[in-house]
Protein backbone atom coordinates (compact mmCIF):
# COMPACT_ATOMS: atom_id res chain seq x y z
CA UNK A 1 0.00 0.00 0.00
CA UNK A 2 1.18 3.54 -0.75
CA UNK A 3 0.79 4.72 2.86
CA UNK A 4 3.16 1.96 4.03
CA UNK A 5 5.64 2.90 1.30
CA UNK A 6 5.55 6.60 2.24
CA UNK A 7 6.23 5.68 5.86
CA UNK A 8 9.11 3.42 4.79
CA UNK A 9 10.58 6.25 2.68
CA UNK A 10 10.34 8.65 5.63
CA UNK A 11 12.00 6.16 7.98
CA UNK A 12 14.76 5.42 5.45
CA UNK A 13 15.67 9.10 5.30
CA UNK A 14 15.51 9.38 9.08
CA UNK A 15 17.71 6.32 9.68
CA UNK A 16 20.22 6.65 6.85
CA UNK A 17 20.37 10.38 6.19
CA UNK A 18 20.85 11.63 2.64
CA UNK A 19 19.86 9.09 -0.05
CA UNK A 20 19.61 9.44 -3.82
CA UNK A 21 16.44 8.63 -5.73
CA UNK A 22 17.98 5.42 -7.22
CA UNK A 23 19.05 4.30 -3.72
CA UNK A 24 15.53 4.88 -2.39
CA UNK A 25 14.02 3.10 -5.39
CA UNK A 26 16.23 0.06 -4.79
CA UNK A 27 15.41 -0.03 -1.06
CA UNK A 28 11.67 0.30 -1.66
CA UNK A 29 11.65 -1.93 -4.77
CA UNK A 30 9.90 0.71 -6.90
CA UNK A 31 10.85 2.86 -9.87
CA UNK A 32 12.76 6.16 -9.58
CA UNK A 33 9.70 7.94 -10.97
CA UNK A 34 7.62 6.51 -8.09
CA UNK A 35 10.19 7.87 -5.62
CA UNK A 36 9.81 11.35 -7.13
CA UNK A 37 6.02 11.18 -6.70
CA UNK A 38 6.30 9.85 -3.13
CA UNK A 39 8.73 12.61 -2.12
CA UNK A 40 6.28 15.20 -3.46
CA UNK A 41 3.50 13.52 -1.46
CA UNK A 42 5.57 13.68 1.74
CA UNK A 43 6.23 17.37 1.15
CA UNK A 44 2.53 18.02 0.58
CA UNK A 45 1.84 16.26 3.89
CA UNK A 46 4.16 18.66 5.73
CA UNK A 47 7.25 16.49 6.00
CA UNK A 48 10.32 18.72 5.40
CA UNK A 49 12.19 16.75 2.71
CA UNK A 50 15.09 18.68 1.17
CA UNK A 51 16.56 17.91 -2.27
CA UNK A 52 20.30 18.59 -2.63
CA UNK A 53 21.62 18.79 -6.17
CA UNK A 54 25.03 17.83 -7.50
CA UNK A 55 27.21 14.68 -7.40
CA UNK A 56 26.86 14.41 -3.61
CA UNK A 57 23.19 15.31 -3.67
CA UNK A 58 20.06 13.42 -2.81
CA UNK A 59 17.07 13.66 -0.53
CA UNK A 60 17.31 14.28 3.21
CA UNK A 61 15.13 15.43 6.06
CA UNK A 62 15.53 18.98 7.39
CA UNK A 63 18.07 19.06 10.21
CA UNK A 64 16.46 18.31 13.55
CA UNK A 65 13.31 16.72 12.13
CA UNK A 66 12.42 13.29 13.51
CA UNK A 67 9.15 11.41 13.37
CA UNK A 68 7.88 9.43 16.32
CA UNK A 69 5.47 7.45 14.15
CA UNK A 70 7.13 4.14 15.03
CA UNK A 71 4.31 1.95 16.36
CA UNK A 72 4.58 -1.61 15.04
CA UNK A 73 1.60 -3.34 13.45
CA UNK A 74 0.87 -6.96 14.34
CA UNK A 75 2.38 -8.32 11.12
CA UNK A 76 5.49 -6.16 11.55
CA UNK A 77 6.00 -7.32 15.14
CA UNK A 78 5.57 -10.95 14.05
CA UNK A 79 8.09 -10.48 11.24
CA UNK A 80 10.80 -9.33 13.69
CA UNK A 81 11.12 -12.93 14.89
CA UNK A 82 12.41 -13.69 11.37
CA UNK A 83 14.76 -10.72 11.23
CA UNK A 84 17.81 -12.96 10.86
CA UNK A 85 16.31 -14.92 7.99
CA UNK A 86 14.99 -12.60 5.25
CA UNK A 87 14.52 -15.45 2.76
CA UNK A 88 12.08 -17.40 4.96
CA UNK A 89 10.32 -14.14 5.83
CA UNK A 90 9.71 -13.59 2.11
CA UNK A 91 8.48 -17.20 1.76
CA UNK A 92 5.88 -16.54 4.44
CA UNK A 93 4.77 -13.30 2.80
CA UNK A 94 6.31 -11.14 5.54
CA UNK A 95 9.24 -9.62 3.63
CA UNK A 96 7.77 -6.12 3.31
CA UNK A 97 6.56 -6.18 6.92
CA UNK A 98 10.04 -7.18 8.08
CA UNK A 99 11.67 -4.26 6.26
CA UNK A 100 9.20 -1.74 7.68
CA UNK A 101 9.44 -3.17 11.20
CA UNK A 102 13.23 -2.94 11.19
CA UNK A 103 13.08 0.66 10.01
CA UNK A 104 10.58 1.56 12.73
CA UNK A 105 12.64 -0.14 15.39
CA UNK A 106 15.83 1.66 14.36
CA UNK A 107 13.99 4.98 14.25
CA UNK A 108 12.86 4.50 17.85
CA UNK A 109 16.33 3.58 19.17
CA UNK A 110 18.76 6.10 20.67
CA UNK A 111 21.61 7.11 18.35
CA UNK A 112 24.17 4.75 19.91
CA UNK A 113 21.89 1.73 19.93
CA UNK A 114 20.72 2.45 16.39
CA UNK A 115 24.34 2.52 15.20
CA UNK A 116 25.03 -0.80 16.89
CA UNK A 117 21.93 -2.34 15.28
CA UNK A 118 23.10 -1.11 11.88
CA UNK A 119 26.55 -2.67 12.41
CA UNK A 120 25.00 -6.00 13.37
CA UNK A 121 22.91 -5.99 10.20
CA UNK A 122 25.96 -5.08 8.09
CA UNK A 123 28.23 -7.75 9.60
CA UNK A 124 26.05 -10.79 10.32
CA UNK A 125 23.83 -12.67 7.89
CA UNK A 126 22.00 -15.99 8.26
CA UNK A 127 21.72 -18.13 5.12
CA UNK A 128 19.60 -21.15 6.06
CA UNK A 129 19.65 -23.42 2.96
CA UNK A 130 22.40 -26.01 2.55
CA UNK A 131 25.13 -25.53 -0.05
CA UNK A 132 24.62 -26.60 -3.66
CA UNK A 133 20.93 -27.36 -3.32
CA UNK A 134 18.12 -25.37 -4.85
CA UNK A 135 15.36 -24.36 -2.46
CA UNK A 136 12.14 -26.39 -2.61
CA UNK A 137 9.31 -24.68 -4.49
CA UNK A 138 6.66 -23.92 -1.84
CA UNK A 139 3.73 -22.26 -3.66
CA UNK A 140 1.29 -23.13 -0.86
CA UNK A 141 3.46 -22.02 2.07
CA UNK A 142 1.75 -18.66 2.62
CA UNK A 143 -1.70 -20.29 2.68
CA UNK A 144 -0.54 -22.98 5.08
CA UNK A 145 1.09 -20.35 7.29
CA UNK A 146 -2.21 -18.47 7.43
CA UNK A 147 -3.99 -21.68 8.42
CA UNK A 148 -1.41 -22.24 11.18
CA UNK A 149 -1.96 -18.73 12.50
CA UNK A 150 -5.77 -18.85 12.32
CA UNK A 151 -6.06 -22.50 13.51
CA UNK A 152 -8.02 -23.55 10.43
CA UNK A 153 -8.05 -26.96 8.82
CA UNK A 154 -6.55 -27.44 5.37
CA UNK A 155 -7.87 -29.73 2.63
CA UNK A 156 -4.83 -30.81 0.68
CA UNK A 157 -3.49 -33.13 -1.97
CA UNK A 158 -0.12 -34.44 -0.85
CA UNK A 159 2.58 -36.30 -2.81
CA UNK A 160 3.86 -39.25 -0.76
CA UNK A 161 7.49 -40.37 -0.82
CA UNK A 162 6.32 -43.36 -2.88
CA UNK A 163 5.18 -40.98 -5.63
CA UNK A 164 1.45 -41.56 -5.13
CA UNK A 165 -0.96 -38.78 -4.16
CA UNK A 166 -3.13 -38.71 -1.06
CA UNK A 167 -6.00 -36.43 -0.07
CA UNK A 168 -5.73 -35.16 3.49
CA UNK A 169 -7.60 -32.84 5.79
CA UNK A 170 -4.99 -31.66 8.25
CA UNK A 171 -4.99 -29.50 11.35
CA UNK A 172 -1.77 -27.46 11.07
CA UNK A 173 0.04 -26.89 14.36
CA UNK A 174 3.27 -25.25 13.23
CA UNK A 175 5.88 -24.71 10.54
CA UNK A 176 9.56 -25.62 10.88
CA UNK A 177 12.45 -24.54 8.64
CA UNK A 178 15.16 -27.22 8.72
CA UNK A 179 18.23 -26.96 6.50
CA UNK A 180 16.39 -24.64 4.11
CA UNK A 181 13.40 -27.01 3.82
CA UNK A 182 9.95 -26.15 5.18
CA UNK A 183 8.02 -28.78 7.16
CA UNK A 184 4.48 -28.70 8.50
CA UNK A 185 3.63 -30.36 11.80
CA UNK A 186 -0.06 -31.27 11.81
CA UNK A 187 -2.63 -33.80 12.93
CA UNK A 188 -4.99 -35.55 10.53
CA UNK A 189 -8.12 -37.64 10.82
CA UNK A 190 -8.83 -39.31 14.16
CA UNK A 191 -5.14 -39.71 14.99
CA UNK A 192 -4.18 -37.19 17.71
CA UNK A 193 -0.44 -37.73 17.18
CA UNK A 194 1.24 -34.91 15.21
CA UNK A 195 2.87 -35.92 11.94
CA UNK A 196 5.41 -34.13 9.76
CA UNK A 197 4.77 -33.13 6.13
CA UNK A 198 7.23 -31.61 3.69
CA UNK A 199 5.58 -28.41 2.46
CA UNK A 200 6.95 -28.70 -1.08
CA UNK A 201 4.98 -31.95 -1.48
CA UNK A 202 1.62 -30.19 -1.10
CA UNK A 203 0.11 -30.11 -4.59
CA UNK A 204 -3.05 -28.29 -3.46
CA UNK A 205 -3.92 -26.58 -0.18
CA UNK A 206 -7.34 -25.09 0.53
CA UNK A 207 -7.77 -23.26 3.83
CA UNK A 208 -11.26 -23.99 5.16
CA UNK A 209 -13.50 -22.03 7.51
CA UNK A 210 -13.35 -24.82 10.10
CA UNK A 211 -11.50 -23.77 13.24
CA UNK A 212 -9.89 -26.46 15.41
CA UNK A 213 -8.53 -26.53 18.96
CA UNK A 214 -4.81 -27.02 19.42
CA UNK A 215 -3.78 -30.00 21.58
CA UNK A 216 -3.40 -28.96 25.21
CA UNK A 217 0.23 -28.48 26.17
CA UNK A 218 1.60 -28.84 22.62
CA UNK A 219 4.91 -26.98 22.19
CA UNK A 220 6.28 -26.91 18.64
CA UNK A 221 9.98 -26.55 19.51
CA UNK A 222 9.90 -29.35 22.10
CA UNK A 223 7.95 -31.63 19.76
CA UNK A 224 10.37 -31.03 16.89
CA UNK A 225 13.44 -31.65 19.05
CA UNK A 226 12.02 -34.93 20.34
CA UNK A 227 10.94 -36.02 16.84
CA UNK A 228 14.39 -35.26 15.42
CA UNK A 229 16.04 -37.26 18.21
CA UNK A 230 13.75 -40.25 17.62
CA UNK A 231 14.40 -40.11 13.88
CA UNK A 232 18.17 -40.05 14.40
CA UNK A 233 17.98 -42.99 16.81
CA UNK A 234 15.83 -44.96 14.40
CA UNK A 235 18.01 -44.26 11.37
CA UNK A 236 21.45 -44.77 12.91
CA UNK A 237 21.02 -48.23 14.42
CA UNK A 238 24.11 -49.87 12.91
CA UNK A 239 27.84 -49.23 13.25
CA UNK A 240 30.43 -49.63 10.52
CA UNK A 241 34.14 -50.04 11.21
CA UNK A 242 36.15 -48.19 8.60
CA UNK A 243 39.76 -47.60 7.71
CA UNK A 244 40.15 -44.07 6.35
CA UNK A 245 42.97 -42.12 4.73
CA UNK A 246 44.26 -38.74 5.93
CA UNK A 247 42.03 -37.10 3.32
CA UNK A 248 39.15 -39.30 4.47
CA UNK A 249 39.50 -37.86 7.96
CA UNK A 250 38.70 -34.44 6.55
CA UNK A 251 35.78 -35.75 4.50
CA UNK A 252 34.12 -37.67 7.32
CA UNK A 253 32.56 -34.73 9.21
CA UNK A 254 31.71 -32.97 5.93
CA UNK A 255 29.79 -35.96 4.57
CA UNK A 256 28.38 -37.46 7.78
CA UNK A 257 27.91 -34.42 10.02
CA UNK A 258 27.73 -35.06 13.75
CA UNK A 259 28.14 -38.84 13.29
CA UNK A 260 31.41 -38.28 11.42
CA UNK A 261 32.66 -35.83 14.04
CA UNK A 262 31.92 -38.33 16.85
CA UNK A 263 33.67 -41.10 14.92
CA UNK A 264 36.84 -39.03 14.65
CA UNK A 265 36.70 -37.96 18.29
CA UNK A 266 36.55 -41.60 19.44
CA UNK A 267 39.19 -42.86 17.00
CA UNK A 268 42.69 -43.85 17.98
CA UNK A 269 45.88 -42.44 16.45
CA UNK A 270 46.69 -43.06 12.76
CA UNK A 271 48.78 -46.10 11.87
CA UNK A 272 52.26 -45.99 10.29
CA UNK A 273 50.66 -45.52 6.86
CA UNK A 274 48.60 -42.53 8.06
CA UNK A 275 45.29 -44.39 7.88
CA UNK A 276 42.93 -44.47 10.87
CA UNK A 277 40.32 -46.96 12.05
CA UNK A 278 36.99 -45.42 13.08
CA UNK A 279 33.55 -46.65 14.08
CA UNK A 280 30.78 -44.74 12.29
CA UNK A 281 27.03 -44.83 13.01
CA UNK A 282 25.20 -45.66 9.79
CA UNK A 283 21.66 -46.25 8.60
CA UNK A 284 20.34 -49.44 7.03
CA UNK A 285 22.67 -51.37 4.74
CA UNK A 286 21.00 -50.12 1.57
CA UNK A 287 21.42 -46.49 2.63
CA UNK A 288 24.88 -47.01 4.16
CA UNK A 289 26.30 -48.37 0.90
CA UNK A 290 25.44 -45.19 -0.98
CA UNK A 291 26.68 -42.99 1.86
CA UNK A 292 30.01 -44.80 2.21
CA UNK A 293 30.64 -44.75 -1.54
CA UNK A 294 30.85 -40.96 -1.28
CA UNK A 295 34.18 -41.47 0.48
CA UNK A 296 35.48 -43.15 -2.67
CA UNK A 297 38.96 -44.68 -2.39
CA UNK A 298 39.63 -42.76 0.84
CA UNK A 299 37.93 -45.44 2.96
CA UNK A 300 37.74 -49.22 3.32
CA UNK A 301 34.88 -50.97 5.11
CA UNK A 302 36.26 -53.52 7.56
CA UNK A 303 33.06 -54.63 9.28
CA UNK A 304 30.37 -55.80 9.38
CA UNK A 305 31.15 -58.39 6.74
CA UNK A 306 27.76 -58.05 5.04
CA UNK A 307 28.25 -54.31 4.58
CA UNK A 308 31.78 -54.83 3.25
CA UNK A 309 30.44 -57.31 0.67
CA UNK A 310 27.63 -54.94 -0.28
CA UNK A 311 30.03 -52.03 -0.85
CA UNK A 312 32.43 -54.23 -2.83
CA UNK A 313 29.53 -55.50 -4.95
CA UNK A 314 28.44 -51.94 -5.68
CA UNK A 315 31.98 -51.01 -6.75
CA UNK A 316 32.17 -54.01 -9.08
CA UNK A 317 28.75 -53.16 -10.56
CA UNK A 318 29.89 -49.58 -11.18
CA UNK A 319 33.05 -50.80 -12.90
CA UNK A 320 31.01 -53.03 -15.17
CA UNK A 321 28.59 -50.24 -15.90
CA UNK A 322 31.40 -47.96 -17.04
CA UNK A 323 33.21 -50.70 -18.96
CA UNK A 324 36.45 -50.48 -16.96
CA UNK A 325 39.12 -52.85 -18.26
CA UNK A 326 41.24 -55.04 -16.03
CA UNK A 327 40.61 -58.22 -14.12
CA UNK A 328 37.68 -58.28 -11.71
CA UNK A 329 38.22 -59.52 -8.17
CA UNK A 330 34.65 -59.91 -7.00
CA UNK A 331 33.66 -60.07 -3.34
CA UNK A 332 33.33 -63.56 -1.84
CA UNK A 333 30.40 -65.47 -3.25
CA UNK A 334 30.17 -63.38 -6.43
CA UNK A 335 33.25 -64.58 -8.40
CA UNK A 336 32.59 -65.05 -12.10
CA UNK A 337 35.70 -66.11 -14.06
CA UNK A 338 36.45 -64.22 -17.19
CA UNK A 339 34.57 -61.02 -16.29
CA UNK A 340 36.44 -57.76 -16.67
CA UNK A 341 36.31 -54.89 -14.16
CA UNK A 342 38.25 -53.40 -11.26
CA UNK A 343 39.65 -54.86 -8.07
CA UNK A 344 37.33 -54.71 -5.07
Amino acid sequence: MRADRLLSLLLLLQNRGRMTAPELAAALEVSVRTVYRDVEALGAAGVPVTADRGPAGGYRLMDGYRTRLTGLTGDEATSLFLAGAPGPARDLGLGAFLTTAQLKLRAALPAGAAGRAARVQERFHLDTPAWFRDADPVPHLAAIARAVWEQRTVRARYRRWSGTDAHREVRPLGLVLKGGIWYLVATAGADPAPRTYRVSRFLDAEVTDEVFDRPAGFALAAHWEESARRLADRLHQDTARLRISPRGRGLLPMLFGAAGTRALADAGPPGPDGWTEVELSVETEAVAVGDLLRLGAEAEVLAPAALRRAVAGAVVALARRYGTSGEVHSPPGTDRPGERGVAS
